[in-house]
Parts: C-alpha cells; sequence; structure tokens
C-alpha cells in the first residue's frame, strides 16, 4: 500500500464473537467491500463516516471528459504523472485491513514483524500473539487521519494495543497524549490505546510514518 499503516497487537487469537463484530464493523464502515478470506478485508472507507471532513472543493479534480483526454493510454499516463485517474477520482479511502497470525493467516509475515522486540514486549506486558494491520492505500493527510481513526474503531471492538512507527522528533510529542502506554524502539515506536490514537489525530504533530 502507498500509505502509512498502523499495527494493533493482540495478547490472543480474537474469539469467533469478536471477529464476527470486527466483520461487521467493516461492512458497516465500507462503501466497498471484499472479504479474501476470514479477518482479511480490502474496503474503501468514506473519511466522513470515520469524523473527518474532506476539505475538498465539491469541483475539485471534476474528471476529465474522455474527448479531452483522447484515449486510454493518454488517461493512463496522466494518471501515472499526477496520482491519480482523472476518469475515476474516488474520495472514499480505500484499505487493506486483516489479522494475521497462527491458525488465521499470514503467519510468515507475523513472525517476521514481530521478530526480536524485547522493548515492545515490555511495554505492552505480553507477547503478542496475533495481529491486525491497517494499511491506507494513499498518502495524504486525510488518509493518515483515517488510518488512525480507523485502527481506534477496529480496536473497539478486538481489543489491543496500537503499535505506531514515529517520525523524528515526535516521541517527544507522544508522552505527553492520553492514552499513550510507552514508546521503545529507540524513540522509534509509541504503543497506546484507541484513545491515544483519538488524540493524537488532534495533535497539530500529528503525521504517521509512510
Amino acid at each position: 500500500m502507498s500509505g502509512p499503516t498502523l499495527v494493533i497487537e493482540l495478547a490472543e487469537q480474537p474469539s469467533p464473537a469478536a471477529l464476527r463484530e470486527f466483520r461487521a464493523l467493516m461492512v458497516g464502515l465500507s462503501s466497498r467491500f471484499t472479504e479474501e478470506r476470514p479477518g482479511f478485508f480490502v474496503v474503501n472507507v468514506p473519511a466522513e463516516r470515520l469524523g473527518v471532513e474532506d476539505g475538498r472543493e465539491k469541483d475539485w479534480r471534476k474528471p476529465f471528459p474522455l474527448s479531452l483526454l483522447g484515449n486510454t493510454s493518454v488517461a493512463e499516463e496522466l494518471a501515472a504523472l499526477v496520482g491519480f485517474n482523472p476518469q475515476r477520482e474516488d474520495w472514499r479511502r480505500p484499505f487493506l485491513v486483516y489479522l494475521m497470525g497462527p491458525g488465521v493467516g499470514d503467519e510468515s509475515i507475523f513472525e517476521a514483524e514481530h521478530a526480536d522486540e524485547p522493548e515492545v514486549v515490555a511495554v505492552l506486558g505480553f507477547k503478542p500473539t496475533h495481529a491486525v494491520n491497517v494499511s491506507a492505500g494513499c498518502n495524504r493527510e486525510i488518509d493518515h487521519a483515517a488510518a488512525a481513526l480507523l485502527t481506534a474503531a477496529v480496536m473497539d471492538v478486538i481489543g489491543g494495543v496500537a503499535k505506531a512507527e514515529l517520525l523524528d522528533g515526535q516521541a517527544s510529542v507522544v508522552v505527553g497524549i492520553a492514552g499513550v502506554l510507552g514508546v521503545a524502539d529507540d524513540d522509534w515506536m509509541a504503543l497506546g490505546t484507541a484513545e491515544f490514537l483519538r488524540a493524537w489525530v488532534e495533535h497539530p504533530a500529528f503525521r504517521l510514518v509512510k
């Protein structure tokens, strides 16, 4: 994905009831929903459903008529240049949201992402058995806010602790935010609750790591 990723660390595999709530949440938030396997969702989530206002004017990035684009190859070249398809501008935010770990899928990715993290485990107070990745498909400011708020919403139904990479200098800001549990990995990683993510989004220094 081309945007930021947040991780929800879990102390145990979610129960069937929690997974049903997780799925229901994703269905309810999404304008486009695909379930590739239980707990693995490819979705478009309108930012407004997460409480984020997209400040673009209604006529901003209007689709160009095909007559002006000439043909499909021209449209594709322009899309590559400007970073969006001028024929199909979509204000819905694309995300991959997926559970991983033993018995659910992507075990090798889980193991690679959780190898040798003693500081993280010390802050968490448990060794993660499973995790949920929330990855944004775009990298605008609104995508960073939507990613954090979507992660918080998922945590509301399955629990866990959010793990977020930090930019240089962010650690000193993060430690004063409500809900933060600690900072690890030489000040490059923050761990916190859903409350932390929601409060961080409101902070002027908020920005996730792409």
